[in-house]
């Protein structure tokens, strides 16, 4: 069979060579006849975007007029726009088969007075039947003549040609393929690696490299597919591929009359997808002899045949210096821009001449008189992502800015603002090109090009194209096809910032939805802005924080101990809003009011501003980074210290972490800026504690550990917490080392006196050690208990400014300034500065009136010292009891919660212990369950909270006094339980492993703080990654707009950094489209910004496909929007990791998806010829 197929083409080879000998004889003869000149009035151009604009502008220049033509789905393109007339084609035709469709061109052609048509390249460029089609109509074709598009587009019969005129060649099939069988034996005569070719196109369509058997018949089937997409016709050649070759091609121009000339090579060896990216003329470091024998068989091919008009001829070079003849390109190259740049040569002005019968010496075209001016770059500017292998992007150009300037031009069509890229043509947007004396310099033009150009709405390769020209080996040496796969950090990309456009989509997205935390209260934020005190010039004066910066957390312990009067702890920045509203207040606002803070409040014991729950709240509902507010509040107060909570082993967190976990944060919170670690445990088990406090004191912060109040140490009554039990803890936590000792009274629960017994008692037994008091207002007390403890020796208590003072915050700092002002425990601080302080934060207040407990909370109540809610816990539960219409039952809630705590054992009561007695509670009102005693007795049949079984397990601790029984025994049944400290046997969490990840995932700009986000809420930080890359800073805005956005026709102004600033103007919302989206239109620095918003109320009344979900395993999305081309699989079916699941095209260009995992196809989405976006699910896989 073998050499039957052998000899078969032997004879077809010969015939073909015969063929081409007669050709060329009639070819010859036919430059002896007379051309008569005919000048051209009205060319039409059979094709679209940017090269049918081309032609027109070459034919605008020449007086002639120009007709376009445009498919059903181009109707809004530019090209269309651009010639003088316009005429659909192809009506009811797929998008590609409209510019496919031979007799409805030429009846447009003969219809409107056409005398020629420019094929553009492409489409029907290369097709003789169109040429042929165009001389039989009695129009010109501007181009070669058929028969020699037929030549040159069947590569067998001009590889035949090129043997003859003894111009090297690949070895290669001698005819079409028209079977896998026949390509199998190639594939055994000449080995591997092959290269499957489309017969009658390029361009990298139907192009596929095969390196191994196993890849045969996918990837013939492939490139048939391809071939028969792009040119109408899927027959197929195949070569030996030639490993790492450069791509060189001479552009060649004939005449009527036998003339031909060159101008010179371009190299296109850097390619994807056998797609040329990039191509440069000349080639850089060719050698001359190479050029003269490239440019000599080209010319020498190009007479033998008679060709005329524009073309190419191509080649592949080796790194023997060896030169091979792969095809010739009868048409018009997208890259024939370079060319042009440096030699001077319009090549299109010179095929519209050549093709009304002037010859090239009346052009001025002699080889002798054409030369190489300099070097000159074009990029392919493409909507393809290269950070998910250049798979194309569809969507609309919600921005569009070039870049310009000398040296710089630019060939496009479809590219401007508002622009459609649809998946049913080339992703090419725009043609750069830049020109300088030599390579080094047309590169530099083009990064600057490159870097001006502002694109948003799609992705494009511009950051990949950047890394080309930066590369070493792009600038001073040569490349070959296979650069890029061998330089794998040009995919290292640097993406875009994006933020004004960002913004605009974020501004836009709350104007249609709202906002994007939950709000508990239907009010609306104060559109008044507070003033900000005047703030003196010059650096603050000292603080206590020059004490512990010289002195050490020894030292400082000491300052404070002997400092005279007594010394506040400012909450305002932390735990106040937290209490009142809801932890949501913005870095934005803290930011404004810092600087007063530093200069008017130096002499503070701390600045609690970081840790607890504002850790999570931040990347949760604010969008912000923790570590920058930590950061810029560092940089605007540096003379007063900070402090932060932090929950012994859980760190700012809810669970357990691995112990370096815990001494890493400390690490690297110390690093940032921070100060004071209040380290406590919401069960005061001394194990979690010991293990915050180690980790605080080897990062070198001022360890204040902290022991949490609950009870009455002034009731005998009640002696589960009692002096001696507080005394003793304090004893275990001083022998620790602890700098400061704290008590920190969550739920307000110290009256005047338990205050006078403990903190006495602690002051006689510690004499030494300064004693810090954190208490809630709750019952309205705190000022007096703050000032009990301060005469019984404390050395600091907290306070909040009095505009986010009381309640749930912390006593009124006005109040106790003004009470110990001329006394021993004199403050030292201006009423005066407090009152400016507070007036800012009562209008601040207003911003945050959704999340102001005083919309459901009017007071406070002194019912917590029985109840022992915690401050912050009150706020919430008072607000979740309203919002589900349960406010007159707020009572009920309170007393379950008493009920709750008795039934765990009269625990204490802090995040997260009291979550747990919380969820309870509600349970217990849920149920109906009144009685802890009812609760016991039906514990074994109830299902109760998560958070109350981890509990009794052991998860957070254990309890002084023991867990409560036989509650414990009939709830966990035969669930584990957790002996000690819950922490110590997790294994330590691997950060490197843990930083590779978020950089595969975020790119190289994580940084240390991102690292340590991430392992305290991995799924928050992902979400806030999530929203930060879809909606940029929006810390920037100030607080109104982040919660309400701009109203119609405001204009506001965006601080994005120092010297850059947005003005944006809200201009109008526009009507809902049929896929549930509204239009936003703003004015963004004088220019209209439009950003499209999906309306998630409409949408919930529309139906969509729906969207694979990143974080469901087996769910497989499509990779790029494009159409189902083929379904490889069926539902029930088994598959294997990496096996074809279905083919998309997107483009022209094919993708196969294959599955993620080994599994059985559970549900497949689509059928072939469906239509999908990006994420669009196609099937579900039920992994193995």
């Amino acid at each position: 069979m073998l050499q039957r197929l052998g000899a078969l083409r032997g004879g077809l080879g010969v015939l073909a060579v015969r063929r081409a000998c007669l050709f060329s004889v009639r070819s010859n003869s036919n430059t002896n006849q007379n051309v008569e000149y005919k000048p051209i009035k009205k060319v039409m151009v059979a094709n679209r975007g940017e090269i049918a604009i081309r032609v027109f502008r070459a034919c605008h220049e020449l007086g002639i007029r120009t007709v376009a033509v445009y498919s059903e789905q181009d109707r809004g393109q530019l090209h269309r726009q651009k010639a003088d007339e316009s005429y659909m084609i192809g009506k009811g035709l797929p998008p590609v088969a409209a510019y496919l469709h031979i007799p409805d061109i030429i009846r447009v052609a003969k219809e409107n007075g056409i005398d020629a048509i420019h094929p553009g390249y492409g489409f029907l460029s290369e097709r003789s039947d169109f040429a042929q089609a165009c001389h039989d109509a009695g129009v010109r074709f501007i181009g070669p003549a058929p028969e020699v598009v037929r030549k040159m587009g069947d590569k067998v019969e001009a590889r035949a040609l090129a043997i003859q005129a003894g111009v090297p060649v690949v070895p290669g099939t001698d005819a079409p393929i028209t079977s896998l069988k026949e390509a199998e034996e190639f594939a055994k005569t000449y080995g591997f690696p092959i290269i499957f070719k489309a017969a009658y196109g390029g361009g990298g369509r139907g192009m596929r490299v095969v390196r191994e058997y196993e890849e045969l018949e996918e990837n013939y089937n492939r490139a048939y597919s391809e071939a028969l997409t792009a040119f109408g016709n899927g027959a197929l050649f195949v070569e030996k591929f030639i490993e790492k070759p450069r791509h060189i091609e001479v552009q060649i121009l004939g005449d009527k009359y036998g003339n031909v000339v060159h101008l010179y090579e371009r190299d296109c060896s850097i390619q994807r997808r056998h797609q040329k990216v990039v191509e440069i003329a000349p080639a850089a470091l060719l050698d001359p002899h190479l050029r003269d024998r490239l440019t000599a068989d080209s010319v020498t091919l190009a007479k033998q045949v008679g060709y005329e008009n524009a073309g190419t001829v191509e080649f592949l070079v080796d790194k023997h210096g060896k030169h091979y003849f792969i095809e010739v390109n009868s048409r018009l190259q997208v890259e024939h821009t370079v060319t042009e740049e440096i030699t001077d040569v319009d090549i299109v002005h010179a095929q519209i001449r050549v093709c009304e019968g002037r010859s090239l010496p009346e052009l001025g075209l002699k080889q002798d008189k054409i030369r190489i001016n300099g070097c000159a770059i074009q990029c392919r500017v493409t909507t393809e992502d290269p950070a998910r292998g250049f798979q194309p992007d569809t969507g609309r150009l919600e921005v569009f800015r070039s870049g310009e300037g000398m040296g710089i031009r630019l060939d496009s069509a479809s590219a401007f603002q508002g622009a459609v890229v649809s998946p049913h043509y080339d992703s090419l947007l725009v043609k750069v090109i830049s020109s300088g004396q030599d390579l080094p310099s047309a590169a530099a033009k083009m990064s600057r090009a490159l870097t001006e150009f502002r694109i948003r709405g799609v992705k494009t390769n511009i950051p990949f194209l950047q890394n080309v020209l930066a590369n070493d080996q792009f600038l001073y040496s040569t490349v070959d096809t296979q650069f890029i796969d061998e330089n794998q950090n040009l995919l290292n990309l640097k993406p875009a910032q994006n933020r004004a456009q960002k913004l605009l989509h974020y501004l836009g997205y709350v104007m249609v939805n709202g906002p994007t935390t939950p709000i508990p209260v239907k009010a609306k934020p104060s559109s008044i802005d507070p003033a900000i005190p005047t703030v003196p010039l010059g650096e603050p004066p000292q603080g206590l924080r020059d004490v512990l910066l010289k002195e050490g957390p020894e030292g400082f312990a000491k300052a404070v101990r002997a400092h005279p009067g007594l010394l506040l702890m400012d909450t305002t920045f932390r735990d106040a809003h937290q209490s009142l509203l809801a932890t949501r207040v913005r870095t934005h606002d803290l930011k404004k009011i810092a600087p007063f803070v530093s200069h008017n409040f130096n002499n503070l014991y701390s600045l609690e501003d970081w840790g607890g729950a504002t850790f999570d709240v931040a990347m949760r509902f604010l969008y912000e980074c923790p570590w920058r507010r930590l950061q810029e509040l560092r940089a605007l107060v540096p003379n007063v210290p900070f402090q932060m909570l932090l929950r012994g082993a859980n760190a700012v967190g809810y669970t357990n972490y691995p112990d370096n976990a815990v001494f890493k944060f400390c690490e690297v919170a110390k690093e940032n800026g921070m100060d004071i670690f209040r380290v406590f445990d919401s069960l005061n088990y001394l194990p979690n504690m010991i293990l915050g406090m180690e980790a605080a004191g080897a990062a070198g912060g001022v360890v204040e550990a902290a022991i949490s109040y609950t009870g009455d140490v002034s009731d005998p009554m009640r002696q589960k917490y009692s002096l001696d039990y507080y005394l003793g803890l304090a004893e275990e936590l001083v022998k620790a080392g602890t700098h400061v000792l704290c008590i920190k009274d969550m739920a307000g629960l110290l009256k005047p006196e338990a205050s006078r017994q403990l903190i006495g008692a602690l002051r006689d037994r510690f004499p030494e050690v300064p004693i810090h008091v954190h208490t809630h207002d709750t019952a309205g007390a705190g000022v007096a208990a703050m000032l009990a403890c301060a005469e019984a020796g404390a050395d600091v208590v907290d306070v909040a400014v009095d505009s986010m003072s009381g309640m749930t915050s912390q006593p009124s700092m006005g109040a106790v300034v003004a009470c110990t002002n001329g006394t021993k425990l004199d403050t030292g601080i201006s009423l005066d500065k407090v009152y400016d302080y507070s007036e800012y934060w009562e209008v601040a207040r207003g911003l945050y009136a959704p999340f102001d407990c005083t919309a459901t909370m009017k007071s406070g109540n002194a019912d917590v010292y029985e109840n022992e809610i915690p401050g912050g816990q009150y706020t919430n539960l008072h607000f979740q009891a309203h919002s589900m219409g349960l406010g007159n039952k707020f009572k009920a809630v309170k007393k379950a919660y008493a009920e709750a705590n008795k039934l765990l054992g009269d625990i204490i009561k802090v995040t997260p212990s009291s979550k747990i007695v919380g969820d309870l509670a509600q349970f217990m009102v849920q149920n109906n369950l009144t009685r802890a005693a009812d609760v016991e007795e039906r514990a074994e049949e109830l299902s109760f909270p998560l958070s109350v079984v981890e509990y009794l397990q052991g998860a957070i601790g254990i309890p002084h006094g023991g867990f409560p029984e036989p509650l414990r025994t009939r709830v966990l049944k035969n669930l584990p339980r957790i002996e000690g400290r819950p922490g110590a046997t997790l294994p330590p969490l691997d950060f490197d492993a843990l930083e590779a990840d978020l950089k595969a995932k975020w790119g190289d700009d994580i940084t240390a703080e991102d690292v340590m986000s991430a392992a305290m809420y991995p799924k928050v930080f992902q979400e806030y990654k999530e929203f930060t890359s879809q909606y940029g800073p929006v810390e920037c805005l100030n607080t109104r707009l982040f919660l309400d956005g701009p109203k119609i026709a405001e204009e506001i102004e965006v601080e994005l950094e120092r010297g850059k600033t947005l003005h944006i103007k809200a201009l109008a919302l526009g009507d809902l489209n049929k896929i549930g989206q509204r239009g936003v239109f703003f004015e963004l620095n004088g220019q209209l910004r439009t950003v499209l918003v999906k309306d998630t109320l409409a949408m919930k009344e529309m139906k969509f496909h729906p969207k694979a979900l990143k974080d469901v395993r087996g769910q497989v999305g499509a990779p790029m929007p494009g159409k189902v081309v083929e379904v490889k699989v069926k539902e029930g079916q088994k598959v294997e990791k990496g096996q074809p699941l279905c083919v998309l095209s997107a483009m022209k260009m094919e993708t196969v998806v294959n599955s993620p995992a080994t599994g059985t196809v559970s549900k497949i989405y689509v059928n072939t010829d469906s239509t999908l976006e990006g994420d669009d699910l196609i099937l579900e896989i039920n992994e193995d």
